[in-house]
């Protein structure tokens, strides 16, 4: 009986931590989120020096800073992030989508979409529960060993790129991920 009682009294320890955790946890702010996505892009551009163009030429860019895979009850990964207009913030999103398995990379990275297509953005921000693969396809972003990027002679409407501190991840697939705005 005693074992039992402290089973339980450990039982409800452990459930008391997780809740005073997740009470502490918070989701950032706007200025965090706009300092993070120039952060990443900066980054990015660091691993794909021909990025600058397609940011350049983009109606719009999409950055999530700190995409999170969840390994424990429901997986999935969740991020928050701002989507730009001439480099400026307009609106902030939260992209949530099935794990990647990304424990070998530290399980974070960061997600980009590059809106190509004015008509693109519009219906994006025209969208509630915009997924990725249903709503508009994303063409992944392919960067060779020397940071050169590979694309096709006619740009898609969206471009997707994944990348963490080693560099592009070029073998993640975005599709079946769905990004709704929030409010900050």
């Amino acid at each position: 009986m005693t074992t039992r009682a402290s089973g339980w009294r450990a039982l409800a320890a452990l459930a008391l931590t997780s809740l005073l955790a997740a009470g502490l946890a918070r989701a950032d702010d706007r200025t965090e989120i706009e300092s993070k996505s120039q952060a990443a892009l900066a980054k990015l551009r660091q691993h794909a020096k021909e990025i600058d163009k397609l940011i350049q030429r983009a109606s719009g860019v999409l950055v999530f800073p700190d995409v999170v895979e969840m390994t424990f009850g429901e997986r999935g990964r969740y991020g928050e992030g701002a989507l730009l207009i001439k480099g400026e913030p307009v609106a902030y999103y939260a992209s949530a989508g099935a794990p990647h398995n990304m424990k070998d990379q530290g399980g974070r990275k960061v997600e980009v979409l590059l809106f190509m297509d004015q008509q693109a953005l519009i219906d994006f921000r025209n969208t509630i529960n915009w997924k990725v693969g249903v709503s508009e396809g994303v063409t992944k972003v392919r960067v060779d060993e020397r940071g050169r990027l590979e694309t096709a002679r006619n740009t898609p409407p969206v471009l997707g790129v994944s990348f963490n501190d080693a560099g592009v991840l070029g073998n993640l697939d975005l599709n079946g991920t769905t990004i709704n705005r929030i409010a900050r």
